[in-house]
Protein backbone atom coordinates (compact mmCIF):
# COMPACT_ATOMS: atom_id res chain seq x y z
CA UNK A 1 0.00 0.00 0.00
CA UNK A 2 1.37 3.72 -0.89
CA UNK A 3 2.38 5.72 1.62
CA UNK A 4 2.59 9.71 2.02
CA UNK A 5 4.84 10.68 4.48
CA UNK A 6 3.12 13.86 6.78
CA UNK A 7 5.69 15.52 9.04
CA UNK A 8 4.72 16.03 12.94
CA UNK A 9 5.74 19.22 14.33
CA UNK A 10 3.77 18.30 17.89
CA UNK A 11 4.33 21.67 19.07
CA UNK A 12 4.05 23.93 15.94
CA UNK A 13 0.73 22.56 14.46
CA UNK A 14 -1.65 25.10 13.85
CA UNK A 15 -5.47 24.18 13.87
CA UNK A 16 -5.75 24.91 10.05
CA UNK A 17 -2.32 23.71 8.85
CA UNK A 18 -2.25 21.02 5.80
CA UNK A 19 -0.20 18.44 7.07
CA UNK A 20 0.23 16.57 3.39
CA UNK A 21 0.15 17.40 -0.23
CA UNK A 22 -0.39 15.55 -2.80
CA UNK A 23 -3.52 13.38 -3.21
CA UNK A 24 -3.68 12.93 0.33
CA UNK A 25 -4.04 16.54 1.20
CA UNK A 26 -7.63 18.11 2.05
CA UNK A 27 -9.31 21.21 3.06
CA UNK A 28 -7.22 23.41 5.10
CA UNK A 29 -9.79 22.92 7.97
CA UNK A 30 -11.77 19.25 9.21
CA UNK A 31 -15.26 18.57 6.78
CA UNK A 32 -18.26 19.27 9.57
CA UNK A 33 -19.62 16.33 7.35
CA UNK A 34 -17.30 13.68 8.82
CA UNK A 35 -19.67 11.58 11.27
CA UNK A 36 -18.83 11.60 14.80
CA UNK A 37 -19.69 7.79 15.61
CA UNK A 38 -19.86 7.22 19.71
CA UNK A 39 -18.09 4.12 20.45
CA UNK A 40 -20.31 2.08 22.37
CA UNK A 41 -21.32 4.99 23.51
CA UNK A 42 -19.63 7.98 25.48
CA UNK A 43 -17.41 5.06 26.43
CA UNK A 44 -14.52 6.79 27.67
CA UNK A 45 -16.56 8.51 30.73
CA UNK A 46 -19.56 6.21 31.23
CA UNK A 47 -19.22 2.01 31.42
CA UNK A 48 -19.50 0.82 27.49
CA UNK A 49 -22.93 -0.02 26.48
CA UNK A 50 -25.37 1.30 28.96
CA UNK A 51 -27.75 3.00 28.27
CA UNK A 52 -26.24 5.74 30.59
CA UNK A 53 -23.08 6.02 27.99
CA UNK A 54 -25.79 5.92 25.22
CA UNK A 55 -27.56 8.76 26.58
CA UNK A 56 -24.33 10.78 27.16
CA UNK A 57 -23.10 10.32 23.57
CA UNK A 58 -26.58 11.30 22.20
CA UNK A 59 -26.29 14.90 24.59
CA UNK A 60 -22.85 15.38 23.23
CA UNK A 61 -23.64 15.10 19.57
CA UNK A 62 -22.80 12.36 18.16
CA UNK A 63 -23.84 11.52 14.46
CA UNK A 64 -24.25 7.92 15.29
CA UNK A 65 -24.07 5.56 18.48
CA UNK A 66 -22.60 2.19 17.96
CA UNK A 67 -24.24 -1.26 19.63
CA UNK A 68 -22.41 -3.89 19.62
CA UNK A 69 -24.68 -7.69 19.05
CA UNK A 70 -24.75 -11.37 20.54
CA UNK A 71 -27.59 -13.62 21.66
CA UNK A 72 -28.57 -14.51 24.75
CA UNK A 73 -29.42 -18.83 25.51
CA UNK A 74 -32.88 -17.97 24.22
CA UNK A 75 -31.99 -16.41 20.87
CA UNK A 76 -32.47 -12.51 22.14
CA UNK A 77 -29.82 -9.62 21.16
CA UNK A 78 -28.53 -8.08 24.01
CA UNK A 79 -25.78 -5.58 23.73
CA UNK A 80 -21.81 -6.83 24.47
CA UNK A 81 -19.10 -5.69 23.19
CA UNK A 82 -17.79 -9.36 24.16
CA UNK A 83 -19.56 -12.93 23.44
CA UNK A 84 -17.73 -13.45 26.82
CA UNK A 85 -19.19 -11.38 30.42
CA UNK A 86 -15.80 -11.59 32.16
CA UNK A 87 -14.00 -7.89 31.53
CA UNK A 88 -17.75 -6.30 31.97
CA UNK A 89 -19.94 -7.32 34.14
CA UNK A 90 -19.35 -9.02 38.01
CA UNK A 91 -20.97 -12.94 36.51
CA UNK A 92 -18.22 -14.18 38.34
CA UNK A 93 -19.37 -13.28 41.30
CA UNK A 94 -23.30 -14.13 40.51
CA UNK A 95 -22.82 -17.08 38.46
CA UNK A 96 -20.06 -18.72 40.35
CA UNK A 97 -19.28 -22.13 38.37
CA UNK A 98 -20.95 -21.43 34.91
CA UNK A 99 -17.66 -21.11 33.46
CA UNK A 100 -16.72 -23.04 30.28
CA UNK A 101 -13.54 -25.14 30.34
CA UNK A 102 -11.26 -22.28 29.23
CA UNK A 103 -12.68 -20.55 32.49
CA UNK A 104 -14.77 -17.93 30.74
CA UNK A 105 -18.38 -17.06 31.12
CA UNK A 106 -20.26 -17.21 27.83
CA UNK A 107 -23.66 -14.65 26.85
CA UNK A 108 -24.83 -17.29 25.00
CA UNK A 109 -24.77 -19.62 27.71
CA UNK A 110 -27.30 -17.51 30.08
CA UNK A 111 -31.17 -16.57 29.80
CA UNK A 112 -32.10 -12.94 29.57
CA UNK A 113 -33.10 -13.57 32.52
CA UNK A 114 -30.03 -14.41 33.79
CA UNK A 115 -28.26 -11.99 32.39
CA UNK A 116 -30.29 -9.32 33.43
CA UNK A 117 -28.90 -10.47 37.34
CA UNK A 118 -25.84 -8.65 36.27
CA UNK A 119 -24.13 -5.02 36.89
CA UNK A 120 -22.27 -3.83 34.88
CA UNK A 121 -18.81 -2.28 35.17
CA UNK A 122 -16.01 -0.71 33.43
CA UNK A 123 -14.01 -2.58 31.54
CA UNK A 124 -11.26 -4.78 32.88
CA UNK A 125 -8.26 -7.04 31.76
CA UNK A 126 -7.06 -10.43 32.42
CA UNK A 127 -5.95 -9.32 35.69
CA UNK A 128 -9.53 -7.60 36.41
CA UNK A 129 -7.57 -4.36 36.81
CA UNK A 130 -8.95 -1.52 35.08
CA UNK A 131 -8.58 -1.56 31.22
CA UNK A 132 -8.61 2.19 31.17
CA UNK A 133 -6.91 3.87 33.82
CA UNK A 134 -8.67 7.56 34.53
CA UNK A 135 -11.45 6.54 33.24
CA UNK A 136 -15.04 5.70 35.70
CA UNK A 137 -13.72 3.76 38.68
CA UNK A 138 -14.69 -0.33 38.44
CA UNK A 139 -17.48 -0.55 40.88
CA UNK A 140 -21.08 -1.53 41.33
CA UNK A 141 -23.35 1.41 39.60
CA UNK A 142 -26.58 -0.81 39.06
CA UNK A 143 -26.30 -0.63 35.45
CA UNK A 144 -27.35 -3.63 33.60
CA UNK A 145 -27.17 -5.43 30.09
CA UNK A 146 -29.89 -3.90 27.51
CA UNK A 147 -31.12 -5.74 24.83
CA UNK A 148 -30.95 -4.64 21.20
CA UNK A 149 -34.64 -3.32 21.23
CA UNK A 150 -34.77 -1.37 24.42
CA UNK A 151 -31.71 0.71 23.52
CA UNK A 152 -32.99 1.14 19.80
CA UNK A 153 -36.58 2.72 21.75
CA UNK A 154 -34.41 4.42 24.13
CA UNK A 155 -32.26 6.11 21.06
CA UNK A 156 -35.61 7.21 19.45
CA UNK A 157 -37.11 8.39 22.38
CA UNK A 158 -34.37 10.64 22.55
CA UNK A 159 -34.28 11.53 19.17
CA UNK A 160 -38.37 12.66 19.40
CA UNK A 161 -37.28 14.75 23.09
CA UNK A 162 -34.47 16.32 21.63
CA UNK A 163 -35.42 17.08 17.98
CA UNK A 164 -32.04 15.70 17.12
CA UNK A 165 -31.56 12.36 14.74
CA UNK A 166 -28.88 9.87 15.98
CA UNK A 167 -28.29 7.06 13.69
CA UNK A 168 -27.36 3.53 14.82
CA UNK A 169 -24.49 1.69 14.09
CA UNK A 170 -24.95 -2.46 14.77
CA UNK A 171 -22.32 -4.86 15.26
CA UNK A 172 -22.83 -8.44 14.69
CA UNK A 173 -20.22 -10.06 17.10
CA UNK A 174 -18.66 -13.36 15.79
CA UNK A 175 -21.68 -14.26 13.89
CA UNK A 176 -19.71 -18.24 12.69
CA UNK A 177 -19.91 -18.81 16.80
CA UNK A 178 -23.32 -17.71 16.92
CA UNK A 179 -23.67 -20.27 14.05
CA UNK A 180 -21.77 -23.36 15.94
CA UNK A 181 -23.54 -22.57 18.85
CA UNK A 182 -27.06 -22.85 16.98
CA UNK A 183 -28.34 -19.59 16.77
CA UNK A 184 -28.35 -16.71 13.86
CA UNK A 185 -27.44 -13.58 15.04
CA UNK A 186 -27.73 -11.98 12.17
CA UNK A 187 -31.76 -13.07 11.45
CA UNK A 188 -32.22 -11.78 14.96
CA UNK A 189 -30.75 -8.53 14.78
CA UNK A 190 -32.52 -7.77 11.27
CA UNK A 191 -35.86 -9.16 12.65
CA UNK A 192 -35.15 -6.69 15.83
CA UNK A 193 -34.33 -3.61 13.33
CA UNK A 194 -37.09 -4.37 10.95
CA UNK A 195 -39.66 -4.27 14.35
CA UNK A 196 -38.22 -1.22 15.51
CA UNK A 197 -39.18 0.99 12.40
CA UNK A 198 -35.65 0.70 10.74
CA UNK A 199 -35.99 0.07 6.89
CA UNK A 200 -33.64 0.67 4.11
CA UNK A 201 -33.09 4.63 4.06
CA UNK A 202 -33.03 4.86 8.19
CA UNK A 203 -29.64 5.91 9.56
CA UNK A 204 -28.49 2.92 10.29
CA UNK A 205 -24.70 1.30 8.94
CA UNK A 206 -24.94 -2.87 10.01
CA UNK A 207 -21.13 -4.02 10.63
CA UNK A 208 -19.45 -7.01 10.72
CA UNK A 209 -15.68 -8.05 10.71
CA UNK A 210 -16.93 -11.48 9.15
CA UNK A 211 -17.15 -10.60 5.50
CA UNK A 212 -18.80 -14.53 5.05
CA UNK A 213 -22.21 -12.60 6.97
CA UNK A 214 -21.81 -9.22 5.14
CA UNK A 215 -22.17 -11.46 2.00
CA UNK A 216 -24.65 -13.51 3.39
CA UNK A 217 -26.70 -10.45 4.61
CA UNK A 218 -26.86 -8.55 1.56
CA UNK A 219 -27.26 -12.41 -1.09
CA UNK A 220 -29.25 -14.45 0.79
CA UNK A 221 -31.07 -12.23 3.94
CA UNK A 222 -31.87 -9.81 1.56
CA UNK A 223 -30.74 -6.89 3.77
CA UNK A 224 -30.82 -3.83 1.67
CA UNK A 225 -29.47 -0.92 4.00
CA UNK A 226 -26.24 0.09 4.43
CA UNK A 227 -23.38 -2.49 5.24
CA UNK A 228 -19.79 -1.91 6.72
CA UNK A 229 -17.10 -4.15 6.82
CA UNK A 230 -14.70 -3.98 9.36
CA UNK A 231 -11.06 -4.84 8.86
CA UNK A 232 -8.98 -6.00 11.89
CA UNK A 233 -5.41 -7.85 11.67
CA UNK A 234 -5.33 -10.94 10.69
CA UNK A 235 -3.37 -12.11 13.72
CA UNK A 236 -6.79 -11.34 16.08
CA UNK A 237 -8.50 -14.11 14.42
CA UNK A 238 -11.47 -11.85 14.38
CA UNK A 239 -13.70 -14.30 11.37
CA UNK A 240 -12.87 -17.72 10.24
CA UNK A 241 -11.45 -17.24 7.33
CA UNK A 242 -11.09 -14.16 6.45
CA UNK A 243 -7.93 -12.40 4.82
CA UNK A 244 -7.74 -8.72 6.26
CA UNK A 245 -5.07 -8.42 4.27
CA UNK A 246 -5.88 -9.05 1.27
CA UNK A 247 -9.47 -6.67 1.78
CA UNK A 248 -7.43 -4.09 2.05
CA UNK A 249 -5.44 -4.50 -1.34
CA UNK A 250 -7.97 -3.37 -4.49
CA UNK A 251 -8.42 -6.39 -5.75
CA UNK A 252 -9.92 -6.87 -1.77
CA UNK A 253 -11.78 -3.53 -1.95
CA UNK A 254 -13.72 -4.54 -5.27
CA UNK A 255 -15.22 -7.85 -3.28
CA UNK A 256 -16.13 -5.36 -0.55
CA UNK A 257 -17.82 -2.88 -3.01
CA UNK A 258 -19.81 -5.50 -4.73
CA UNK A 259 -22.26 -5.57 -1.31
CA UNK A 260 -21.42 -3.02 0.94
CA UNK A 261 -21.18 0.42 1.64
CA UNK A 262 -18.16 1.45 3.54
CA UNK A 263 -15.49 -0.45 5.31
CA UNK A 264 -13.94 0.36 8.73
CA UNK A 265 -10.52 -0.60 9.30
CA UNK A 266 -7.99 0.21 12.12
CA UNK A 267 -7.24 4.19 11.99
CA UNK A 268 -3.55 3.16 11.86
CA UNK A 269 -4.01 1.21 8.78
CA UNK A 270 -4.75 5.02 7.34
CA UNK A 271 -2.26 6.28 9.51
CA UNK A 272 1.04 4.87 10.20
CA UNK A 273 3.96 5.69 11.92
CA UNK A 274 6.01 2.76 10.24
CA UNK A 275 9.62 4.36 10.53
CA UNK A 276 9.19 4.92 14.23
CA UNK A 277 10.65 8.28 13.92
CA UNK A 278 7.12 10.35 14.86
CA UNK A 279 5.94 11.23 11.08
CA UNK A 280 2.68 9.96 10.21
CA UNK A 281 2.40 8.33 7.23
CA UNK A 282 -1.02 8.24 4.93
CA UNK A 283 -1.48 4.65 3.64
CA UNK A 284 -3.50 4.62 0.48
CA UNK A 285 -6.20 2.59 1.49
CA UNK A 286 -8.57 6.11 2.25
CA UNK A 287 -8.41 6.65 -1.61
CA UNK A 288 -8.20 3.40 -2.70
CA UNK A 289 -11.83 2.56 -1.01
CA UNK A 290 -13.40 5.98 -2.13
CA UNK A 291 -12.24 5.22 -5.56
CA UNK A 292 -15.04 2.48 -5.31
CA UNK A 293 -17.43 4.54 -3.63
CA UNK A 294 -16.65 3.02 -0.20
CA UNK A 295 -16.98 5.55 2.72
CA UNK A 296 -14.40 5.16 5.50
CA UNK A 297 -15.05 5.14 9.18
CA UNK A 298 -11.73 4.25 10.87
CA UNK A 299 -11.76 3.01 14.62
CA UNK A 300 -10.52 3.71 17.45
CA UNK A 301 -10.15 7.34 18.36
CA UNK A 302 -9.42 7.73 22.19
CA UNK A 303 -8.23 10.92 23.78
CA UNK A 304 -6.57 8.72 26.55
CA UNK A 305 -4.52 6.77 24.22
CA UNK A 306 -2.63 8.71 21.62
CA UNK A 307 -0.19 6.98 18.76
CA UNK A 308 3.22 8.24 19.03
CA UNK A 309 2.95 10.36 15.91
CA UNK A 310 -0.30 13.07 17.45
CA UNK A 311 0.67 15.53 20.19
CA UNK A 312 -3.12 15.70 20.92
CA UNK A 313 -6.54 14.13 20.22
CA UNK A 314 -7.03 17.12 18.25
CA UNK A 315 -4.06 16.88 15.82
CA UNK A 316 -5.27 13.26 15.39
CA UNK A 317 -8.70 13.59 14.54
CA UNK A 318 -7.63 16.28 12.00
CA UNK A 319 -4.70 13.61 10.50
CA UNK A 320 -8.07 11.04 9.89
CA UNK A 321 -10.21 14.10 8.34
CA UNK A 322 -8.65 16.89 6.97
CA UNK A 323 -5.27 14.86 5.79
CA UNK A 324 -6.09 11.25 5.03
CA UNK A 325 -9.96 12.60 4.09
CA UNK A 326 -11.97 9.44 6.16
CA UNK A 327 -16.25 10.28 6.18
CA UNK A 328 -16.43 9.78 10.00
CA UNK A 329 -14.31 8.34 13.20
CA UNK A 330 -15.20 5.98 16.13
CA UNK A 331 -14.66 7.58 19.64
CA UNK A 332 -14.64 6.82 23.33
CA UNK A 333 -14.62 10.77 23.51
CA UNK A 334 -17.43 11.91 20.81
CA UNK A 335 -17.63 15.34 22.45
CA UNK A 336 -13.82 15.75 22.23
CA UNK A 337 -14.37 14.77 18.21
CA UNK A 338 -16.46 17.11 17.55
CA UNK A 339 -15.05 19.80 19.15
CA UNK A 340 -12.03 19.00 16.99
CA UNK A 341 -14.42 19.40 14.36
CA UNK A 342 -15.56 22.68 14.96
CA UNK A 343 -19.15 21.41 15.59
Amino acid sequence: MALAAVAILPLAVTPNAVLASGPAAAATTAPTSALVIAHRGASGYVPEHTLAAKAMAHAMGADYIEQDVVLSRDGVPVILHDITLDATTNVADVFKGRARPDGLYYAIDFTLAELKQLEVLERGNKQGEQAFKGRFPRVGTGLTIPTLAEELAFIRGMNASTGRTAGIYPELKAPAFHRAEGQDLAAAVLKVLAEAGYGPDAPVYLQSFDFNEIVRLRKELGYTGKLVQLIGENSWNMAPGVDYDRLRTPDGLKEIAAVANGIGPTFTQVLTDQNKDGVAEVTSLVADAKALGLAVHPYTFRADRLPPFAASFDELVRLAVTTAGVDGIFTDQPDKALKALGR
